[in-house]
Protein backbone atom coordinates (compact mmCIF):
# COMPACT_ATOMS: atom_id res chain seq x y z
CA UNK A 1 0.00 0.00 0.00
CA UNK A 2 1.33 3.44 -0.92
CA UNK A 3 1.09 5.96 1.91
CA UNK A 4 -0.36 9.25 0.71
CA UNK A 5 0.02 11.89 3.38
CA UNK A 6 -2.44 14.13 1.61
CA UNK A 7 -4.97 11.74 3.19
CA UNK A 8 -3.47 12.36 6.64
CA UNK A 9 -5.89 15.19 7.42
CA UNK A 10 -5.11 18.79 8.26
CA UNK A 11 -4.34 19.84 4.67
CA UNK A 12 -6.44 22.92 5.22
CA UNK A 13 -4.65 25.32 2.84
CA UNK A 14 -4.89 22.90 -0.10
CA UNK A 15 -8.56 22.20 0.60
CA UNK A 16 -9.28 25.93 0.91
CA UNK A 17 -7.71 26.58 -2.50
CA UNK A 18 -9.74 23.81 -4.14
CA UNK A 19 -12.98 24.97 -2.51
CA UNK A 20 -12.35 28.65 -3.19
CA UNK A 21 -12.72 29.44 0.51
CA UNK A 22 -10.49 31.15 3.04
CA UNK A 23 -9.02 28.91 5.72
CA UNK A 24 -11.04 30.88 8.32
CA UNK A 25 -14.26 29.63 6.71
CA UNK A 26 -13.32 25.97 6.97
CA UNK A 27 -14.11 23.71 9.91
CA UNK A 28 -11.24 21.24 9.99
CA UNK A 29 -12.15 18.13 11.99
CA UNK A 30 -9.81 15.96 9.91
CA UNK A 31 -6.64 16.50 11.99
CA UNK A 32 -6.53 15.73 15.71
CA UNK A 33 -5.02 18.95 17.04
CA UNK A 34 -6.36 20.87 20.04
CA UNK A 35 -8.36 23.96 18.97
CA UNK A 36 -6.84 26.30 21.55
CA UNK A 37 -4.34 29.10 21.03
CA UNK A 38 -0.89 28.84 22.53
CA UNK A 39 -0.63 30.00 26.14
CA UNK A 40 -0.09 33.76 25.99
CA UNK A 41 3.19 33.50 27.88
CA UNK A 42 4.55 30.93 25.43
CA UNK A 43 3.29 32.87 22.42
CA UNK A 44 5.07 36.02 23.61
CA UNK A 45 8.23 34.04 24.33
CA UNK A 46 8.35 32.77 20.74
CA UNK A 47 7.76 36.27 19.37
CA UNK A 48 10.62 37.56 21.52
CA UNK A 49 12.81 34.70 20.27
CA UNK A 50 12.48 36.20 16.81
CA UNK A 51 12.88 39.80 17.95
CA UNK A 52 16.05 39.12 19.92
CA UNK A 53 17.53 37.36 16.90
CA UNK A 54 18.07 34.02 18.64
CA UNK A 55 17.18 32.36 15.32
CA UNK A 56 20.24 33.99 13.76
CA UNK A 57 22.49 31.33 15.35
CA UNK A 58 22.51 27.61 14.67
CA UNK A 59 20.46 25.57 17.15
CA UNK A 60 22.28 23.83 19.97
CA UNK A 61 22.80 20.39 18.44
CA UNK A 62 23.35 18.86 21.89
CA UNK A 63 19.88 20.05 23.03
CA UNK A 64 21.39 20.41 26.50
CA UNK A 65 18.74 22.69 28.02
CA UNK A 66 15.72 21.12 26.37
CA UNK A 67 16.81 17.58 27.30
CA UNK A 68 17.25 18.68 30.90
CA UNK A 69 13.80 20.29 30.93
CA UNK A 70 12.15 17.15 29.52
CA UNK A 71 14.12 14.93 31.91
CA UNK A 72 12.82 16.79 34.96
CA UNK A 73 9.22 16.55 33.75
CA UNK A 74 9.46 12.78 33.22
CA UNK A 75 12.12 12.02 35.85
CA UNK A 76 14.33 10.40 33.19
CA UNK A 77 18.06 10.85 32.62
CA UNK A 78 18.78 13.56 29.99
CA UNK A 79 21.03 11.13 28.09
CA UNK A 80 17.94 8.98 27.42
CA UNK A 81 16.09 11.80 25.63
CA UNK A 82 16.41 13.01 22.04
CA UNK A 83 14.30 15.88 20.63
CA UNK A 84 13.16 15.44 17.04
CA UNK A 85 11.56 17.24 14.12
CA UNK A 86 8.14 16.00 15.19
CA UNK A 87 7.47 12.37 16.04
CA UNK A 88 7.75 11.43 12.35
CA UNK A 89 11.50 12.04 12.17
CA UNK A 90 11.96 9.87 15.24
CA UNK A 91 9.86 7.07 13.73
CA UNK A 92 12.41 7.02 10.90
CA UNK A 93 15.28 6.35 13.32
CA UNK A 94 13.25 3.85 15.32
CA UNK A 95 12.50 2.07 12.05
CA UNK A 96 16.22 1.80 11.36
CA UNK A 97 16.63 -0.16 14.58
CA UNK A 98 13.51 -2.18 13.75
CA UNK A 99 15.04 -3.13 10.38
CA UNK A 100 18.12 -4.49 12.19
CA UNK A 101 16.00 -6.67 14.47
CA UNK A 102 13.85 -8.58 11.99
CA UNK A 103 10.16 -8.47 11.12
CA UNK A 104 8.00 -5.64 12.44
CA UNK A 105 4.37 -6.13 13.42
CA UNK A 106 2.02 -3.23 12.70
CA UNK A 107 -1.31 -3.69 14.53
CA UNK A 108 -3.95 -2.51 12.07
CA UNK A 109 -5.70 -0.22 11.56
CA UNK A 110 -2.82 1.98 12.60
CA UNK A 111 -0.88 5.13 11.80
CA UNK A 112 0.51 4.89 8.25
CA UNK A 113 3.74 6.75 9.02
CA UNK A 114 5.21 3.62 10.57
CA UNK A 115 5.12 1.98 7.13
CA UNK A 116 6.76 5.03 5.56
CA UNK A 117 9.53 4.91 8.15
CA UNK A 118 10.13 1.17 7.69
CA UNK A 119 10.28 1.54 3.91
CA UNK A 120 13.18 4.01 4.33
CA UNK A 121 15.30 1.03 5.47
CA UNK A 122 13.71 -1.68 3.30
CA UNK A 123 12.50 -3.26 6.52
CA UNK A 124 10.16 -6.24 6.55
CA UNK A 125 6.79 -5.74 8.23
CA UNK A 126 3.41 -7.44 8.52
CA UNK A 127 -0.03 -6.13 9.41
CA UNK A 128 -1.82 -7.83 12.28
CA UNK A 129 -5.53 -7.03 12.59
CA UNK A 130 -6.97 -5.52 15.74
CA UNK A 131 -10.58 -6.21 16.76
CA UNK A 132 -12.89 -3.53 15.35
CA UNK A 133 -15.31 -3.63 18.27
CA UNK A 134 -14.62 -2.75 21.90
CA UNK A 135 -16.23 -1.55 25.11
CA UNK A 136 -15.92 1.82 26.81
CA UNK A 137 -13.98 0.32 29.72
CA UNK A 138 -10.56 1.94 30.08
CA UNK A 139 -7.73 1.23 30.11
CA UNK A 140 -8.00 -1.95 28.03
CA UNK A 141 -5.56 -4.82 27.67
CA UNK A 142 -3.64 -4.81 24.41
CA UNK A 143 -5.65 -7.49 22.57
CA UNK A 144 -3.10 -9.29 20.37
CA UNK A 145 0.39 -10.76 20.61
CA UNK A 146 1.70 -11.01 17.03
CA UNK A 147 4.50 -13.37 16.07
CA UNK A 148 7.23 -10.96 15.05
CA UNK A 149 10.56 -9.57 16.23
CA UNK A 150 9.48 -5.95 16.64
CA UNK A 151 6.14 -4.57 17.82
CA UNK A 152 4.83 -1.07 17.09
CA UNK A 153 2.18 0.15 19.54
CA UNK A 154 0.24 3.40 19.60
CA UNK A 155 -1.18 4.40 22.99
CA UNK A 156 -3.88 5.65 22.90
CA UNK A 157 -4.42 3.93 19.60
CA UNK A 158 -4.80 5.84 16.37
CA UNK A 159 -7.42 5.76 14.82
CA UNK A 160 -9.58 3.94 17.41
CA UNK A 161 -8.91 6.05 20.49
CA UNK A 162 -8.47 3.00 22.74
CA UNK A 163 -6.19 3.44 25.76
CA UNK A 164 -4.05 0.36 26.41
CA UNK A 165 -3.11 -0.55 29.97
CA UNK A 166 0.48 -0.05 31.04
CA UNK A 167 0.57 -3.57 32.52
CA UNK A 168 -0.55 -5.27 29.29
CA UNK A 169 2.18 -3.49 27.30
CA UNK A 170 4.84 -4.25 29.91
CA UNK A 171 3.88 -7.93 29.71
CA UNK A 172 4.78 -7.87 26.00
CA UNK A 173 8.27 -6.43 26.40
CA UNK A 174 9.95 -9.75 27.15
CA UNK A 175 8.57 -11.27 23.94
CA UNK A 176 10.11 -8.91 21.38
CA UNK A 177 13.59 -7.78 20.43
CA UNK A 178 12.24 -4.24 20.21
CA UNK A 179 8.99 -2.48 21.16
CA UNK A 180 8.28 1.00 19.77
CA UNK A 181 5.50 2.80 21.63
CA UNK A 182 4.03 5.97 20.15
CA UNK A 183 2.46 8.04 22.93
CA UNK A 184 1.62 11.08 20.78
CA UNK A 185 -1.91 11.43 22.18
CA UNK A 186 -1.47 10.12 25.72
CA UNK A 187 -1.09 13.53 27.36
CA UNK A 188 -4.49 14.53 25.92
CA UNK A 189 -6.31 11.66 27.63
CA UNK A 190 -7.76 12.43 31.08
CA UNK A 191 -5.76 10.11 33.36
CA UNK A 192 -3.73 8.91 30.37
CA UNK A 193 -0.33 9.55 31.92
CA UNK A 194 -0.94 6.76 34.44
CA UNK A 195 -0.71 4.29 31.52
CA UNK A 196 2.50 5.75 30.07
CA UNK A 197 5.50 3.43 29.90
CA UNK A 198 8.17 6.12 29.62
CA UNK A 199 9.71 5.17 32.97
CA UNK A 200 10.06 1.55 31.82
CA UNK A 201 12.86 2.69 29.50
CA UNK A 202 14.98 2.68 32.68
CA UNK A 203 14.51 -1.09 32.90
CA UNK A 204 14.05 -2.34 29.33
CA UNK A 205 16.80 -1.69 26.78
CA UNK A 206 14.48 -2.93 24.00
CA UNK A 207 11.93 -0.13 24.48
CA UNK A 208 11.58 3.14 22.55
CA UNK A 209 8.87 5.62 23.56
CA UNK A 210 8.11 8.52 21.22
CA UNK A 211 6.18 11.62 22.25
CA UNK A 212 4.82 14.63 20.37
CA UNK A 213 4.05 18.14 21.60
CA UNK A 214 2.30 18.95 18.32
CA UNK A 215 -1.13 17.76 19.51
CA UNK A 216 -0.83 19.12 23.02
CA UNK A 217 0.26 22.62 22.00
CA UNK A 218 -1.55 22.78 18.65
CA UNK A 219 1.65 23.55 16.71
CA UNK A 220 1.72 20.99 13.91
CA UNK A 221 3.66 23.45 11.74
CA UNK A 222 6.50 23.81 14.25
CA UNK A 223 7.32 20.05 14.44
CA UNK A 224 8.18 19.09 18.01
CA UNK A 225 8.71 15.59 19.37
CA UNK A 226 11.11 13.55 21.46
CA UNK A 227 12.22 9.96 21.90
CA UNK A 228 13.00 8.25 25.20
CA UNK A 229 15.18 5.14 25.12
CA UNK A 230 18.58 3.90 26.25
CA UNK A 231 21.42 6.37 25.73
CA UNK A 232 23.56 4.02 23.61
CA UNK A 233 20.80 3.80 21.01
CA UNK A 234 20.43 7.58 20.89
CA UNK A 235 24.16 8.10 20.42
CA UNK A 236 24.00 5.93 17.29
CA UNK A 237 21.05 7.91 15.96
CA UNK A 238 22.84 11.22 16.54
CA UNK A 239 25.88 10.00 14.57
CA UNK A 240 23.86 9.57 11.37
CA UNK A 241 20.97 12.04 11.55
CA UNK A 242 20.98 15.57 10.16
CA UNK A 243 23.15 17.96 12.19
CA UNK A 244 20.30 20.41 13.01
CA UNK A 245 16.95 18.64 12.60
CA UNK A 246 15.15 20.73 15.26
CA UNK A 247 14.86 24.48 14.77
CA UNK A 248 15.43 27.09 17.47
CA UNK A 249 11.75 28.05 17.84
CA UNK A 250 10.76 24.41 18.36
CA UNK A 251 13.56 24.03 20.92
CA UNK A 252 12.45 27.18 22.74
CA UNK A 253 8.78 26.13 22.80
CA UNK A 254 9.66 22.72 24.21
CA UNK A 255 12.08 24.16 26.74
CA UNK A 256 9.56 26.65 28.08
CA UNK A 257 6.53 24.37 28.34
CA UNK A 258 8.61 21.71 30.09
CA UNK A 259 10.25 24.17 32.50
CA UNK A 260 7.10 26.06 33.43
CA UNK A 261 5.18 23.35 35.29
CA UNK A 262 2.37 25.73 36.25
CA UNK A 263 1.69 26.62 32.61
CA UNK A 264 2.10 22.97 31.54
CA UNK A 265 -0.39 21.67 34.12
CA UNK A 266 -2.87 24.45 33.36
CA UNK A 267 -2.76 23.50 29.68
CA UNK A 268 -3.22 19.82 30.50
CA UNK A 269 -6.21 20.51 32.75
CA UNK A 270 -7.84 22.65 30.08
CA UNK A 271 -7.41 19.93 27.45
CA UNK A 272 -8.66 17.16 29.76
CA UNK A 273 -11.83 19.09 30.62
CA UNK A 274 -12.43 19.70 26.91
CA UNK A 275 -11.83 16.06 25.87
CA UNK A 276 -14.12 14.79 28.63
CA UNK A 277 -16.93 17.26 27.94
CA UNK A 278 -16.84 17.41 24.15
CA UNK A 279 -15.99 13.72 23.71
CA UNK A 280 -19.06 12.70 25.69
CA UNK A 281 -21.25 15.22 23.84
CA UNK A 282 -20.04 14.15 20.39
CA UNK A 283 -20.44 10.44 21.16
CA UNK A 284 -24.01 10.94 22.39
CA UNK A 285 -24.89 13.16 19.42
CA UNK A 286 -23.52 10.65 16.91
CA UNK A 287 -25.33 7.81 18.69
CA UNK A 288 -28.66 9.44 17.81
CA UNK A 289 -28.14 8.59 14.11
CA UNK A 290 -29.51 5.23 13.00
CA UNK A 291 -27.15 4.58 10.07
CA UNK A 292 -23.79 5.30 11.73
CA UNK A 293 -22.17 3.96 14.88
CA UNK A 294 -19.56 5.85 16.92
CA UNK A 295 -17.04 3.73 18.80
CA UNK A 296 -15.85 4.61 22.32
CA UNK A 297 -12.75 6.82 22.44
CA UNK A 298 -10.58 8.18 25.26
CA UNK A 299 -8.96 10.98 23.31
CA UNK A 300 -9.76 13.90 21.01
CA UNK A 301 -11.06 12.00 18.00
CA UNK A 302 -14.00 9.73 17.32
CA UNK A 303 -13.98 6.76 14.92
CA UNK A 304 -17.33 6.05 13.26
CA UNK A 305 -18.66 3.19 11.16
CA UNK A 306 -21.46 3.67 8.63
CA UNK A 307 -23.84 1.10 7.20
CA UNK A 308 -22.84 2.22 3.70
CA UNK A 309 -20.12 4.17 1.90
CA UNK A 310 -19.47 7.64 3.32
CA UNK A 311 -17.46 8.98 0.35
CA UNK A 312 -20.32 11.10 -1.03
CA UNK A 313 -21.12 12.31 2.47
CA UNK A 314 -17.56 13.49 3.05
CA UNK A 315 -17.49 15.20 -0.33
CA UNK A 316 -20.79 16.99 0.35
CA UNK A 317 -19.55 18.18 3.73
CA UNK A 318 -16.30 19.35 2.17
CA UNK A 319 -18.23 21.51 -0.30
CA UNK A 320 -19.85 23.13 2.71
CA UNK A 321 -16.50 23.82 4.31
CA UNK A 322 -16.40 20.90 6.78
CA UNK A 323 -13.46 18.50 6.63
CA UNK A 324 -13.75 15.05 8.24
CA UNK A 325 -11.20 12.24 8.02
CA UNK A 326 -11.64 9.60 5.32
CA UNK A 327 -10.23 6.45 6.98
CA UNK A 328 -9.44 4.42 3.87
CA UNK A 329 -5.76 5.25 4.36
CA UNK A 330 -5.82 3.02 7.45
CA UNK A 331 -5.21 -0.68 6.75
CA UNK A 332 -8.35 -2.78 7.47
CA UNK A 333 -10.72 0.20 7.25
CA UNK A 334 -12.77 0.82 4.12
CA UNK A 335 -15.12 3.46 2.73
CA UNK A 336 -17.61 2.86 5.54
CA UNK A 337 -15.31 4.36 8.17
CA UNK A 338 -14.62 8.00 9.00
CA UNK A 339 -13.24 10.00 11.91
CA UNK A 340 -14.18 13.29 13.53
CA UNK A 341 -11.72 15.22 15.66
CA UNK A 342 -13.08 17.22 18.57
CA UNK A 343 -13.38 20.96 18.15
CA UNK A 344 -15.07 23.61 20.26
CA UNK A 345 -18.78 23.14 20.99
CA UNK A 346 -19.99 25.66 18.39
CA UNK A 347 -18.13 23.85 15.61
CA UNK A 348 -19.10 20.41 16.91
CA UNK A 349 -22.76 21.46 16.79
CA UNK A 350 -22.33 22.69 13.22
CA UNK A 351 -20.82 19.33 12.19
CA UNK A 352 -23.70 17.36 13.74
CA UNK A 353 -26.37 19.64 12.25
CA UNK A 354 -24.80 19.38 8.79
CA UNK A 355 -24.63 15.57 9.08
CA UNK A 356 -28.38 15.61 9.71
CA UNK A 357 -28.89 17.05 6.21
CA UNK A 358 -27.45 13.87 4.68
CA UNK A 359 -27.96 10.88 6.99
CA UNK A 360 -30.60 9.56 9.37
Amino acid sequence: MNINFENHGGNIEKEARQLGLSTENIIDASASIVPFKLPKKLNNYLINSIKNRSIRSYPDSSYFEVRNAISKWHNIEPSMILPGNGASELFTWAARDASLNGISSLPSPGFGDYQRALKCWNATYVHNPLPLSWTNNNPQSFPIEPKANVLWITNPHNPTGQLWSRSSIENLLANYKLVICDEAFISLVPGGESQSIIDLTNIYKNLIVIRSLTKFLGIAGLRVGYAVTNSDRLLKWKEIRDPWPVNTLAINATKMIMKDSKMHKKRLNKIHRWVEKEGKWLYQSLSSFSTIKPLPSTTNFQLIKSESSILNLLENLKKRGILLRDCRSFINLDEKWFRISLLKREQNIQIINTLKDYIN
